[in-house]
């Protein structure tokens, strides 16, 4: 796919969804982090379900710690590997207090040494809480950059450093969203809808549909 091409996909995404946010909840930098860690092969709206109650009694490092591991399953057992993200997220909290007088760190190296916290997820939190050029791949980002080859790779890291090498600058903080919501709802895995999707024309997929009714 060549630079043109690529710039009028991204100028449609943007057209479309000129203010991308992500569907999880939050309302601190602290929150999108704990979500953020939750949601690892869990979909949004669970982890959202889970949060909600479990931020409206702690939603600080201190009194998520203070749950301790068990206190905390109560909120988060209806999410997938919910046992070990509790462990993480307890231990998280506590170098967070320790260490970081409770304030999320915006460097990377700060954030993936935090347990439970990989490459993925500090990038989550990089882009969406500090404003940073950073590129989140999660499954439906992979899927989207190989079948349309806006940015094709055989490994989340390679497509990651693609897409920050071809994406123009003045639509790097907002390509993380218009990706994953294109991917979760346009471009799905086992049936895209190749007729609502904005960027039909510009799609290099050698099996999109061509029957758009």
């Amino acid at each position: 796919m060549n630079k043109d091409k690529r710039y009028q996909i991204l100028s449609r995404l943007r057209a479309e969804n000129p203010n991308p946010q992500t569907e999880l909840i939050y309302h601190s930098n602290f929150e999108l982090l704990i979500a953020v860690m939750l949601s690892a092969q869990a979909t949004d709206v669970s982890v959202n379900k889970a949060t909600v109650k479990l931020y409206a009694v702690a939603n600080t490092p201190q009194s998520i710690f203070e749950l301790g591991e068990d206190g905390l399953k109560q909120y988060i057992k209806t999410i997938g590997l919910f046992n070990s993200k509790a462990a993480n997220v307890i231990k998280t909290c506590k170098i967070l207090t320790d260490a970081h007088n409770s304030i999320v760190p915006d460097d990377r190296e700060a954030l993936e040494a935090l347990p439970g916290v990989g490459r993925k997820t500090a990038n989550v939190v990089l882009n969406t809480a500090f404003g940073k050029a950073a590129m989140a791949v999660d499954t439906h980002i992979f899927r989207l950059s190989n079948r349309i080859k806006f940015a094709p790779g055989k490994t989340v890291r390679k497509v990651e450093d693609r897409l920050m090498k071809v994406i123009p600058d003045e639509f790097i903080l907002d390509a993380h969203h218009w990706f994953i919501l294109h991917g979760r709802y346009v471009c799905t895995a086992r049936n895209p809808r190749c007729g609502a999707c904005v960027i039909y024309d510009l799609c290099e997929y050698k099996n999109k549909k061509t029957d758009l009714d």
